[in-house]
């Protein structure tokens, strides 16, 4: 069922659950600190999933680093450095997976 006009996805009037973000075909996953107190969060950018998809890889993600996180504007924030995990996870996931930022 579609979100947006309450239709099935086939018969969808509103075409909101056929809109993907366009990407390059490659995940990013970097590590940040700003504007949230000292504290580091793994990022992972570039994923061309909607919504639903996003947060259940999301939950996926935070199970396999044994950590919180959420789902915020398409970027999946894990808490925590775990960069090595969440690329080794997503290479199992068949994604061509990259690491940006030091």
């Amino acid at each position: 069922m579609c979100p947006g006009c309450r239709s099935p996805i086939d018969g969808c009037i509103c075409k909101q659950a056929n809109v993907l973000p366009k990407t390059d075909g490659v995940v990013r996953v970097s590590r940040n600190t700003k504007g949230r107190g000292g504290k580091t969060v793994t990022l992972v950018k570039g994923l061309a999933l909607d919504e639903v998809a996003l947060v259940q890889l999301g939950k996926q993600l935070r199970s396999a680093c044994g950590t919180g996180g959420t789902v915020k504007d398409g970027v999946i924030e894990v808490q925590g450095d775990h960069t090595a995990q969440v690329m080794l996870t997503l290479q199992k996931l068949a994604y061509v997976v990259k690491q940006t930022g030091a």
